[in-house]
């Protein structure tokens, strides 16, 4: 296992798009698409260079889409949201997306050989696996042969069996939340199924994912959980080494039992990443069903979250037990020995871009929630691409809206990303000169932030004292400390054998001049020297800028 994980998520239609002025609402002829071969291997030598030791490739799987260019065949629009279509609505999973290949018919040999480039490049591949809804479509536009499909021996004349692969609502039809386009005959589907998020009606609501279907799982063994397994070793056998289990929580914990531990008879090294939002079902997801790593969203995201927009939309009203950094501290104290297998993160394709209006409001505020949550411990962490450069996510691309996220439903291309490729294919992210990323390819502000967030993501990576170090957490021991500010500020030690760094981060608007005690406890505890500069008695005087952090080496 890696000592801490880093992860590079990127969704390959967005990638290698260099559309200069993409459409509003546009098809795939009017804004284009990347494909496979546009990550190749300057691109993954350059994630590896970043620190990270896994590539995540959102949105490969067939879905459903409303494109009929470029190999696709379309699904009916009036389900399909935005033009592109949900990576997460899957139509085939036991295909790839044709529009991602330059040669639509030899589609999965070109996913097969960026597996291939990417194992060269020293990085694991990691795909998404959706076992709890498909595309309304599923195995109707095209199925891959020699492999179960998912319904096709259904009985529809039933609500609910042990032996169906969905929910039926027999003699009633599927009404959907939307208009069909003007031409086109509505979309039928009798009888209707239940939805993706648990909305068993045949009537789902405009904020339902009314693009999905809901599959039927017992908390038993049924011929269901065979057909998920089938899929799973799948792409395991195409080379995978990871897979990102979309919404955890909505499937029978006891699949997820069974299936972990078969995949791993057969593919030991293979990892399972769960998104998870209930807390108090950590415990059981990693001890007890096997998980490697769970989202960490509901605990450090949404703690350091409550933080940011207290500091930048200050009311003046008194700070809320919520809005406090010590809920940065009360949510690693909670999590004990679970820390290590918690997936950190800023940004990912659900929530919004760090720099949007919706969140830090700028690149140039990350640094502090980046610190704590890439130093804070070896627990693995997760980058989004653009995220280096500062990606805002405003664009207005269409169905999403100017969200503050970038579309995972429209046909686009993403300035930042077309600046961030020229520098990749220059080969000049390596010298971290803001004056030649410039020159490159970056805007001046997009090079500033990158040398700071690619030098920091490189030395989480390589740093003993974060790789494989322990923690001690400060704040505690100096809530009551001169210019320490229980409310904005965090600090810790991490330690391992003869080196000890620390890292502090200042969540406010204005600079913080911390002068923090390190208690006689943490030496005893991480079996630290006391040294002339560094003792119980001594005060560690620290200056940190508004919204940044800084890291120390103090033995």
């Amino acid at each position: 296992m890696i000592n801490k994980p880093i992860i590079y998520q990127i969704l390959p239609r967005l990638w290698g798009n260099d559309k200069i002025k993409p459409k509003k609402n546009g098809n795939l002829s009017d804004n284009g698409t990347g494909k496979f071969s546009d990550i190749d291997s300057a691109t993954l030598d350059y994630i590896k260079w970043l620190g990270c030791s896994h590539v995540w490739f959102t949105g490969v799987i067939r879905h459903a889409t409303q494109a009929s260019e470029q190999g696709c065949t379309p699904s009916h629009p009036q389900f399909v949201k935005g033009k592109a279509g949900s990576p997460y609505a899957i139509c085939d999973y036991y295909d790839v997306n044709a529009y991602l290949a330059d040669n639509p018919e030899e589609r999965m040999g070109e996913f097969e050989s960026l597996v291939d480039r990417s194992h060269k490049a020293r990085l694991k591949v990691m795909i998404d696996f959706v076992p709890n809804h498909v595309s309304r479509d599923y195995g109707k536009v095209g199925f891959s042969e020699g492999h179960p499909c998912l319904g096709a021996d259904d009985d529809k004349t039933a609500h609910w069996k042990a032996e169906n692969d969905f929910f039926y609502y027999p003699g009633q039809s599927l009404t959907l939340p939307t208009s069909c386009p003007k031409g086109i005959k509505p979309y039928e589907e009798n009888p209707a199924m239940a939805t993706g998020n648990n909305c068993y009606t045949p009537f789902p609501g405009i904020n339902d994912w009314y693009e999905t279907v809901k599959i039927n799982y017992c908390d038993f063994h049924t011929a269901t959980w065979d057909k998920m397994y089938d899929i799973v070793r799948f792409w395991a056998s195409k080379g995978v080494d990871g897979f990102r289990c979309d919404m955890v929580e909505l499937v029978p914990p006891e699949f997820f039992k069974w299936l972990i531990a078969k995949i791993k008879e057969e593919y030991p090294e293979v990892i399972f990443v769960a998104e998870v939002y209930k807390k108090d079902l950590y415990g059981k997801y990693i001890r007890e069903i096997g998980f490697d790593f769970l989202y960490d969203k509901s605990g450090l995201y949404d703690a350091m979250r409550a933080v940011i927009d207290k500091s930048l939309n200050d009311n003046g009203m008194p700070v809320e037990l919520w809005q406090s950094a010590t809920g940065i501290s009360r949510s690693w104290q909670f999590l004990g020995d679970l820390q290590p297998y918690m997936l950190n993160f800023l940004e990912n394709h659900d929530e919004h871009r760090f720099a949007s209006d919706n969140f830090g409001k700028s690149a140039e505020n990350t640094f502090a929630p980046l610190y704590t949550a890439l130093y804070l411990n070896t627990a693995p962490f997760m980058v989004y691409f653009g995220e280096e450069v500062g990606e805002r996510g405003m664009d207005e691309e269409g169905f999403s809206g100017k969200d503050g996220r970038t579309t995972i439903f429209d046909w686009w291309s993403i300035s930042s990303i077309r600046h961030l490729r020229k520098v990749i294919e220059s080969g000049e992210y390596r010298s971290l000169s803001v004056s030649s990323l410039v020159k490159a390819g970056l805007r001046k502000e997009e090079a500033q932030f990158f040398v700071r967030f690619a030098q920091a993501l490189r030395f989480a990576a390589s740093d003993e004292a974060v790789t494989k170090g322990t923690t001690y957490d400060l704040c505690y021991c100096n809530f009551s400390s001169e210019g320490f500010n229980k409310d904005k500020h965090v600090a810790f030690l991490r330690d391992f054998e003869e080196h000890t760094l620390l890292i502090a981060a200042n969540f406010s608007m204005v600079p913080a001049k911390m002068k923090l005690r390190v208690p006689q406890h943490a030496f005893d505890w991480m079996e630290i020297p006391q040294t002339e500069h560094l003792n119980t008695q001594t005060v560690l005087e620290i200056s940190v800028p508004p919204m940044d952090g800084i890291v120390l080496q103090i033995i």
